[in-house]
């Protein structure tokens, strides 16, 4: 039983697939915060002449993010099965959409697909006149048709059920168990700086936004916003302790670090964790959990309505969106005090490479030669 999920691969094929939905995520987030952050709606259809530039900002992002369970199948249909399990995942999708089997539903259907591609490539023989069209023709039709009439009349119906009993568990909730699950969800948004772990909680809190309940992508995002930003705050407390916690090198990444923070990029913050690992996530995990807890208390599990955009995320919360701001202040707060207190001193000039006036005097000019 080992060899065997050894060998399918569940978690490589899932990462792959989220590794290309996250710069869509992105791309797609942004334009519709835009969008919504003055005033903009996403419509059904865009009309010539009944529309303004941030609405079309709305409706383009919204359209885009709607086909997430779409391109989440593809993806792992090509991971698994290379180009033959695009038109597979692809249609597989869009009937995990059609049925409202959402993304988990569009997660399941991109296995499925993938395999069937693969299997057909792999058993089914054709005359030798006909192997061009395998990749091409025969395995797209043949995946495509099996893998889209399985999820409409197998996988789907039970997924939409899981999916609406998830939803129902979720949105009856209370102040005490909101409290738990978005201390929880915090943590593990942030424990491994956008890894695996956060890729994984990011999948599921996207088909929990499929369902309407747009708390945990925004608890996530909002966590991954604030952790940079928060690293930068500790070094101005330790300035204030007379504490020198970075190297040279360290305080110079800093300054991208906190930007790319502000724009909802978490992964600047690696080369200064990886320096020490276990304080930076425990303070990083302190940070998420009292934001991750704030969030999904104050708002009831509601948040913004984009998955992604930092800072552009709190507009489409509504009027809960002071209540997004409390809780970025009070993750970098608690990130920044906490990494301040607990990070050792570190000598001064400590990584400081050598000043560019030093590397002009290792040159000797007397080895130049002109031809």
């Amino acid at each position: 039983m080992k060899d065997f999920w050894k060998k399918a691969n569940f978690k490589g094929h899932l990462l792959t697939a989220i590794s290309y939905l996250i710069p869509i995520v992105c791309g797609a987030g942004f334009i519709i915060a835009i969008g919504m952050a003055f005033g903009g709606k996403s419509q059904d259809a865009l009309v010539i002449g009944k529309f303004n530039f941030f609405q079309a900002l709305a409706t383009l992002g919204g359209h885009t993010l709607a086909l997430l369970p779409v391109i989440i199948a593809t993806g792992i249909a090509f991971s698994i099965a290379g180009k033959p399990g695009i038109a597979p995942g692809f249609v597989i999708g869009l009937a995990a959409n059609s049925i409202s089997a959402g993304f988990i539903g569009g997660i399941i259907g991109g296995y499925i697909a993938g395999w069937l591609a693969f299997a057909i490539l792999k058993y089914v023989k054709v005359p030798s006149w006909a192997k061009g069209l395998m990749p091409t023709l025969i395995v797209p039709f043949l995946a495509s048709l099996v893998s889209g009439l399985i999820m409409v009349y197998i996988i789907g119906t039970p997924v939409s059920w899981f999916t609406s009993l998830l939803t129902a568990l979720l949105k009856s909730m209370n102040g005490t168990s909101n409290l738990v699950f978005g201390a929880v969800l915090g943590i593990l948004s942030i424990v491994d700086f956008g890894g695996p772990i956060n890729k994984t909680v990011f999948a599921f809190a996207l088909t929990l936004q499929a369902q309407g309940i747009n708390g945990p992508v925004t608890a996530l995002q909002l966590t991954n916003t604030a952790t940079p930003i928060g690293f930068g705050l500790a070094f101005l407390i330790a300035k204030m302790l007379r504490k020198n916690i970075y190297t040279h090198e360290e305080t110079e990444t800093l300054k991208s670090t906190v930007p790319m923070g502000v724009v909802n990029i978490v992964e600047g913050s690696i080369p200064i964790v990886m320096n020490d690992i276990v304080r930076g996530i425990f303070a990083a995990g302190l940070g998420g959990m009292c934001e991750g807890a704030i969030l999904m208390t104050m708002t009831h599990g509601e948040g913004a309505t984009v998955p992604f955009g930092g800072f552009l995320m709190l507009p489409t919360m509504g009027k809960n969106w002071w209540v997004g701001l409390l809780a970025i202040l009070a993750n970098v707060v608690v990130t920044g005090i906490v990494y301040a207190l607990i990070k050792k001193n570190i000598p001064a000039g400590a990584g400081e490479s050598k000043s560019d006036a030093s590397e002009e005097e290792d040159i000797d000019l007397d080895d130049l030669q002109i031809m």
